[in-house]
Order: structure tokens, then C-alpha cells, then sequence
């Protein structure tokens, strides 16, 4: 069973007239191989699955499966939600498809126990045969896997790993220290060398979608341990990083992506908007730090 570690982006979903753009799309993953990515993941928070339809997420996956096909560059599919049966039903679905693991968010807005989360990520392992990784963010779910949830869930045989994106390096240690048999990748760009100088496998990058090839450099350095490199890279990095969020991801990161010109239309699904004039203004004066590689 090959677990997916490495430098990977969350993928955005590029819009044209309100409907999927499959043509950027195909590009914008290409582009991913191109400059060195380990993986691809469709389908996730930046590629704004919770406003995606139940057919569309799917597409989503299957285009991106066909698109890595013997490039070397895996597929992390997203397929979680705040239904156990819905989660089930997109993990088969991936695994059909070819996604080499899927990446299954906490459930959302029902905020189930512990015991619940347990429960529910059980049942989707248990449905399929490829790894699966656990994804923590309670900044956007409401709950957070608690370090003794996590400890019994890595004794599920193809629960591999987790993505962390609560943004505490606190936690990110006590998780390495807790539960050594569960591999960590960051989900947070700010804190991507530390999380990695801690003993993570990896990143999941918002600002990969722009920056693709640094994100790897960085990674892989870190990962071979060289610190100089690695720390001189998060340095570059940080601020746009930083701007990358100063609205709700994915708004900044499709925004930088237009003002690039690697998407031919700014486009969102409501209740997401663009960024206010402001934001866009940094932006644009941000980008202007790097060398945007078409």
C-alpha cells in the first residue's frame, strides 16, 4: 500500500461561465508535474468541494486521476463530508477511479463526539483498501480529532496519516510524540519548514497552486535535512504565505492565480466573492516578489 507523502497542492477548481473549467483545469495539474509536485489534491477546501454538486466533485477526481496517469505525480483525492454514507460513496468512488489515497475531512457543522469521529472514520477505512489520511481543521469544521481519538484510529491498517491544519505547532509535536505510527503533513504554508523540521512527511500547500516549484524545493530539502536551504526557502515564502490568507482561502489564492494569468477568469461559487479592492491591490504588489512560473 503506497502511502502519499511529499510536496503536494490543494488544487483550486477554475471556473468559466459558472461551470468547471476542464481545459485549466488539465493545465493548471500539468503545470503541478512540470515543476516537481509529488501529488496532486482535488477536491479539498481550496478547491471549493463544499459548493461543488455530488456529480461535479467526482468529475473533479476522475480528470485529475487521468491527468497524473503515469507521470509519477500522485492523486490525494478529497472526499470527505459531514455524512459518513456520502464520505463512503466519494471514497469508492476514488479508489475506482485510481486515486492512489484520499485525504477525509473532520464531519462538518453536525460536530459528532469523539467517539462519533472514531465511528465515522472507521467505517469510510473500512470501505476501501487504499491509504487514508485524517484531516484536521477546526477552524472550518467545529471539531478537532483529539490526540487519544488519533492514537486509536492509526491502529486502523490503512489509516495512515494526518493533515494538520489547526496551526499549532504545540499540537503538531504532542501528535509526533503521541502517536509515532501516524505520518504528519502540514496544512498550514506559514508553518510548513516547522512542521516538516518536526518530523512531518509533507505538505498539502495552498500557495503550491502558484508556486509549485519552490514549494517542492522546500519540501524536499527539509525533508533531506538541509536546514539552511529549507529555512532560507520558508523565508522567501512567507510573505505570500501570509497574504494568501488574508481572506478566506480560496478567495486570495485565485485571485493571485488571475493576476498571474494562469486562470483566464476570476471566478468563485456564492457565498464566495472576490477579494475587496484592498486585498486585491496587496496582492497584486505581492506577487510582484516572485517569478511566476507559467
Amino acid at each position: 500500500m503506497a502511502e502519499v507523502i511529499g510536496s503536494m497542492s490543494a488544487l483550486i477548481t477554475p471556473f468559466l461561465n459558472g461551470k468547471i473549467d476542464f481545459v485549466t483545469y488539465e493545465k493548471l495539474i500539468r503545470r503541478q508535474i512540470q515543476y516537481g509536485m509529488d501529488a496532486v489534491v482535488p477536491v479539498g477546501t481550496t478547491g471549493e468541494s463544499a459548493t461543488l454538486s455530488h456529480d461535479e466533485h467526482k468529475e473533479c477526481i476522475e480528470a485529475a486521476v487521468q491527468i497524473c496517469k503515469n507521470s509519477g505525480v500522485k492523486v490525494l483525492a478529497g472526499a470527505g463530508s459531514n455524512s459518513t454514507k456520502e464520505a463512503i460513496d466519494l471514497s469508492q468512488f476514488a479508489q475506482k477511479m485510481g486515486a492512489d489515497a484520499i485525504l477525509s475531512v473532520t464531519p462538518y457543522y453536525n460536530k459528532p463526539s469523539q467517539e462519533g469521529l472514531f465511528e465515522h472514520y472507521k467505517a469510510v477505512a473500512q470501505s476501501v483498501d487504499i491509504p487514508v489520511m485524517l484531516y484536521n481543521v477546526p477552524g472550518r469544521t467545529g471539531i478537532s480529532i483529539e490526540i487519544e481519538t488519533i492514537t486509536r484510529l492509526a491502529e486502523i491498517k490503512n489509516i495512515y496519516a494526518i493533515k494538520e491544519a489547526s496551526g499549532s505547532m504545540e499540537r503538531t509535536i504532542s501528535i509526533a510524540t503521541s502517536v509515532p505510527n501516524i505520518k504528519i503533513l502540514s496544512g498550514e504554508d506559514a508553518i510548513n519548514y516547522p512542521i516538516l523540521a518536526a518530523g512531518g512527511v509533507g505538505v498539502i500547500s495552498v500557495t503550491g497552486n502558484l508556486l509549485p516549484r519552490l514549494i517542492a524545493k522546500l519540501t524536499k530539502s527539509a525533508m533531506s535535512g538541509e536546514d539552511k536551504e529549507s529555512r532560507q526557502i520558508n523565508q522567501t515564502l512567507y510573505p505570500i504565505n501570509h497574504t494568501l490568507f488574508v481572506e478566506s482561502n480560496p478567495i486570495p489564492i485565485k485571485a493571485a492565480m488571475f493576476i498571474a494569468g494562469l486562470i483566464p477568469s476570476l471566478e468563485y461559487r456564492l457565498p464566495l466573492l472576490k477579494p475587496n479592492e484592498g486585498n486585491y491591490r496587496l496582492i497584486e504588489k505581492i506577487i510582484k516578489l516572485y517569478e511566476v512560473e507559467l
